[in-house]
């Protein structure tokens, strides 16, 4: 079981970086005049899996080389904050996994919802802001608003799949 959960946490720290990072590469491609046929069809695969997690609402997703990118603002903080805390929690190495005294049942019953609220605080504001004034909040504040999200969850999965001893 061990080593099975060390294989799922770094799979989803890999995925995690390599999902980010193929965000605005892929928007390049898409911008791109003559790309060979094979990076279109990678490219448009991002652009369909985007569209299952995403709305993909042109005023809410940022811009680059002109291209829309395949997930909005808000959808890029939440994945750079993943992708920032995976390569944090690979720095740091425990800070982020669960206590050698304890098992995965016990820490998610412990997890410190505060903190939890605290990571969703940010995004539920913008939202309450938009729905009471009328007005949508620049991408970029929508994007930094999602990066607590990435962070907690990335935090919870190394977590959740650190070593145990049963």
């Amino acid at each position: 079981m061990k080593r099975w959960s060390a294989t799922l946490r770094s799979a989803f720290l890999v995925t995690s970086v390599g999902w980010t990072a193929v965000l605005p590469l892929t928007s390049w491609i898409a911008g791109r005049a003559h790309a060979p046929s094979l990076l279109y069809a990678a490219a448009a695969t991002v652009y369909t899996i985007g569209a299952l997690v995403c709305h993909q609402l042109p005023v809410r997703s940022f811009q680059l080389w002109a291209v829309q990118m395949p997930v909005c603002a808000r959808c890029v903080g939440i994945y750079g904050g993943a992708a920032i805390a995976s390569v944090l929690s690979g720095c740091v190495g425990r800070a982020f996994q669960a206590s050698h005294v304890r098992s995965a049942e016990s820490l998610a019953l412990r997890v410190n919802r505060l903190a939890i609220l605290a990571a969703v605080a940010p995004t539920a504001l913008t939202l309450v802001y938009e729905w009471w004034s009328g007005q949508m909040p620049a991408n970029w504040i929508r994007a930094a608003s999602g990066v607590p999200i990435g962070v907690m969850v990335t935090a919870l999965v190394v977590a959740a799949t650190g070593d145990q001893v049963n």
